[in-house]
């Protein structure tokens, strides 16, 4: 299976189970690697026969700033079901980074990362 890659996708949402988290929410960056087979595309060279990353990017983004829920967890299973939406992706790994969640003791990063993929 090929892999297309986006890294970095920035965002802010309201996502958390502390009020100061819902109330003025913070960055959260997402990583993807979709799971597809490039080839017809790579063939034809027409953008139909493969995933749009320029739409996903503003999909993932969308689901970011969206409805708020508790956990990262809820979160990165939300992007990952919007990815598979998409008829050629067979597979994503979806990686939710919170960079500034609340805990009290000096960190780099939170992260979850889930793989899931059509059934």
């Amino acid at each position: 299976m090929d892999r297309v890659a986006l890294r970095g996708l920035k965002a802010r949402g309201h996502h958390g189970v502390f009020p100061r988290e819902r109330e003025e929410g913070q960055t959260f960056i997402v990583d993807l690697v979709l799971g597809l087979d490039t080839r017809p595309a790579a063939a034809s060279d027409d953008l139909a026969k493969t995933v749009h990353y320029g739409v996903v990017a503003e999909e993932v983004v969308a689901v970011v700033q969206g409805e708020p829920v508790d956990l990262i967890e809820t979160l990165a299973e939300r992007i990952a079901g919007q990815c598979l939406k998409h008829e050629g992706v067979q597979q994503v790994e979806v990686v939710v980074h919170k960079p500034d969640a609340p805990i009290t003791v000096p960190f780099d990063d939170v992260t979850i990362t889930i793989t899931r993929s059509r059934v």
